[in-house]
């Protein structure tokens, strides 16, 4: 239970180094379980999910070793899986464990997997997965908090056959799980509205370098052709998006200007054009750079937060903390949770002018925020808080900051980097 300690009303000034991005690293490492090769993967984020899920793969019977130099490397041996179990105990506090049902699926033909926990932001069903493995053959059950899948034997060692699915809605962990399910199947299976994140075409990469035979990069419709059998390889994850925005919303919020480095800008058009729109000046200095200059006075913005290319979801709650210091009203609707808005009630405590109506926020601003005890509900609601943390005046004290560990590598040294009072407190239990 540490705790974030954070003066605020410093410009943040330097140059912050983005790290690999942890929603394409964790379905990479479960594709991992698709061969019995060695997969290396380069450009991991050291962050809480990955080594849970690293702890997951070691429990099925995978080695797992890491080294940091020069930069954080996986390589997964999954020569012999011991048990396709996802348990509860491992699996509790990180949603991305169903990205193991898929590959398990396609390589040994039967799984039992925990129930996914995870941030507090709604329910997130896994009902367009399990929907999907169904019209490839498998049987599933769930009892007890867990899934039941199995392939039933027809001769041909229980293997998934390929399919013609159509997700009822967008769904990235659903796109990538039945993406790995499918590239072993047999017969080709056709996604249709299919997500198509950034993150899902990485993965999309990382398969065909395996072997894996995939047509529609970037579309809604993704065409396999199953294989026999996949071989190992070594794939380089793209960087986070997120944390890029997380980072152009620290420049713009403290009127810095801060250069982003390692990251790809291609991936954010969508928050560069709202943040724009917003006064912030941002110009790509190379293809991997950026740059972000905060304005003397911010201008007001709405929102509504897309499936990509449109607004992620993952950073309402930051844009959230710049629209608290922007002069006008904003209003953020939020399409994709139903329950991302417990971050509102901590910036209220902070001085912020917010109104909130089912998934509809109106930030009334610039409102002057002050320093106080708040408490991190989620991954991004933690991002949110440190970003109004640093604009404020006085001391803010963020709880349970346990949370942003899942997903920021070592934010508090990048931030003290560039300027940031910002320091780490160590609780005892």
């Amino acid at each position: 239970m540490d705790k974030f300690l954070i003066k605020g009303g410093k410009a943040l000034h330097g140059k912050v180094s983005i790290s690999g991005a942890k929603n394409s690293a964790l379905p990479a490492m479960a594709a991992a379980l698709l061969t019995k090769e060695p997969v290396t993967l380069h450009n991991i984020p050291k962050v809480r999910d990955l080594i849970t899920m690293s702890k997951l793969l070691a429990f099925m019977g995978a080695s797992v070793s890491i080294s940091d130099i020069p930069a954080s490397d996986y390589v997964i041996r999954a020569v012999k899986l011991s048990d396709a179990v996802a348990p509860y105990e491992l699996v509790r506090t990180m949603r991305a464990s169903i990205l193991t049902l898929g590959p398990l699926m396609a390589r040994m033909g039967v799984a039992r997997v925990s129930l996914p926990g995870g941030c507090a932001i709604g329910a997130r069903p896994v009902d367009l997965h399990l929907a999907a493995l169904e019209k490839m053959g498998a049987e599933i059950t769930t009892d007890h908090g867990y899934i039941q899948a199995k392939v039933p034997n027809n001769g041909r060692n229980g293997r998934l056959k390929g399919a013609n699915i159509t997700f009822e809605r967008i769904t990235v962990t659903g796109t990538e799980n039945i993406l790995m399910a499918a590239v072993l199947a047999e017969g080709v299976t056709v996604l249709n509205n299919a997500a198509r994140e950034p993150e899902v075409t990485d993965l999309v990469d990382m398969l065909r370098k395996m072997g894996a035979q995939i047509e529609g990069d970037c579309s809604s419709t993704l065409r396999i052709h199953g294989v026999e059998k996949l071989h190992g390889t070594e794939h380089t994850v793209i960087p986070d998006r997120i944390e890029a925005g997380t980072f152009l919303v620290a420049g713009a919020i403290t009127e810095g200007d801060l250069t982003l480095t390692n990251c790809a800008p291609e991936h954010l058009t969508s928050i560069i054009a709202k943040l724009e729109q917003t006064g912030v000046r941002i110009e790509a200095t190379d293809k991997n750079t950026l740059r972000v200059c905060g304005a003397k006075r911010l201008i007001a913005a709405d929102i509504t937060t897309e499936e990509y290319p449109g607004f992620a979801t993952d950073m309402q709650a930051q844009y959230m903390a710049l629209a608290t210091q922007a002069q006008g009203a904003s209003v953020i609707t939020e399409t994709i949770f139903e329950n991302r808005y417990l971050h509102a009630s901590e910036m209220l405590r902070m001085g912020a002018n917010i109104t909130v109506d089912g998934r509809r926020a109106v930030v009334r601003g610039p409102s002057p925020l002050t320093g106080t005890t708040v408490i991190a509900s989620d991954l991004r609601a933690s991002a949110s808080l440190v970003l109004a943390g640093l604009v404020a005046n006085g001391e803010t004290t963020i709880d349970r900051v346990y949370h942003i560990d899942r997903g920021y590598e070592d934010i508090v040294r990048k931030l003290r980097g560039v300027g940031a009072q910002i320091v780490r407190q160590h609780i005892k239990e």
